[in-house]
């Protein structure tokens, strides 16, 4: 029985020695039931140019658009264009019904004549002595003004009809034949492309300010999808138009091979000449924004955990956003994962190995 039990104590302390290696062996990195640490991405506060682009909508129109209309009001007798008809300079495209405006002519022919020989037969009365030097100033002063009378009414009537002051093309109808119309209310608008075409658009306040003459510009059309067209502000309006507060700007197109055809919707983006540089972070990098405040997630790789911080941001370009106080360039910023952190909590950067706190001391 007792060299059994002498045998049996090797043994045991062999097991016990066994399971202590094993043990030693199988310890992990961090305490047992810890958390991983949380992936995330991160990003440098980084320097770049500011994309200050003013985006807005607007519609191709030539640069050479007339409204034209009557000078006198009347009934249309005719309209021979149509929208979308080419025309030649001094082409007849509308004219009045003559009836009232001829026999306006007529009259004041009729008044002249009679006003001329009132006063010849008064300059005959005056050289016999019948007369008066008054009488014949008076029917001289008559006489001119029934001449003046008449050239006006001949003038009027030459403005009854519309003839196009260019080559171009009749954009729009605005009236028919047989309306009554006012004298000066627009009847057709032409337009020609003899000084190019231009995108008009309505810019805000707060964008108009940043945009001068000159600066360059880029356009696009539906009609032609994935295509640019180079722009330069050709004109900016120095008020605003009362009805939608807004002001107006022409953006001047060069249309290279594409046919341009007027009405055609445009995207533009106006490029501000005087660009500056800021910090820019990623939009997605912010957890919370109010106003001009915003919180966001920054790595300290010494501790190995991330911190909330306030910042204060500017200006949206794009895809990022300007961020004016509270960082400095260079700080690390988590990017992605930044919504489900919490301050303080320890993180792992993507592509790299966890990031271990700094041994205390």
């Amino acid at each position: 029985m007792t060299p059994r039990r002498i045998s049996m104590l090797p043994l045991a302390a062999l097991g016990l020695a066994a399971l202590a290696l094993g043990a030693c062996s199988r310890a992990p990195d961090t305490p047992t039931g810890a958390a991983p640490h949380r992936p995330v991405r991160v990003a440098p506060l980084a320097r770049a140019p500011l994309d200050e682009g003013v985006h807005a909508v607007g519609l191709l129109t030539p640069k050479d658009e007339a409204r034209l209309a009557f000078k006198v009001g009347g009934i249309i007798e005719s309209l021979r264009v149509e929208e979308g008809a080419p025309v030649r300079a001094g082409q007849l495209l509308a004219e009045l019904r003559q009836t009232e405006i001829a026999a306006g002519v007529e009259q004041a022919r009729q008044a002249s004549a009679k006003a001329a020989r009132d006063l010849a037969r008064a300059q005959a009365l005056y050289a016999d002595g019948v007369a008066t030097q008054e009488q014949v100033e008076d029917l001289t002063t008559a006489a001119r003004v029934a001449a003046a009378a008449e050239r006006s009414a001949e003038f009027n009537a030459s403005y009854a009809r519309i003839v196009a002051p260019a080559a171009g093309v009749v954009l729009r109808k605005l009236a028919e034949a047989h309306e009554l119309v006012q004298a000066g209310q627009p009847v057709l608008v032409v337009g020609g492309a003899g000084r190019g075409w231009i995108v008009r658009v309505g810019l805000a306040d707060r964008d108009v300010v940043h945009v001068r003459t000159g600066d360059p510009a880029r356009v696009s059309f539906d009609a032609w999808p994935g295509q640019g067209f180079t722009g330069r502000v050709s004109n900016v309006s120095s008020s605003a138009d009362p009805a939608t507060g807004t002001f107006a700007v022409e953006v001047q197109v060069e249309p290279g091979e594409a046919r341009f055809v007027q009405g055609l919707v445009a995207k533009v983006t106006l490029s501000p000449a005087n660009g500056r540089s800021a910090n820019l972070l990623p939009v997605q990098a912010l957890v919370e924004a109010s106003g001009d405040e915003a919180s966001v997630f920054v790595l300290d790789r010494r501790q190995g955990v991330v911190h909330r911080v306030t910042v204060r941001i500017g200006r949206l370009a794009g895809s990022e956003v300007e961020v004016v106080g509270g960082l400095d360039a260079g700080a690390e910023v988590v990017v992605d994962g930044a919504a489900f952190l919490e301050n303080g909590e320890a993180v792992q950067v993507a592509g790299e190995h966890a990031v271990a706190p700094a041994p205390a001391g």
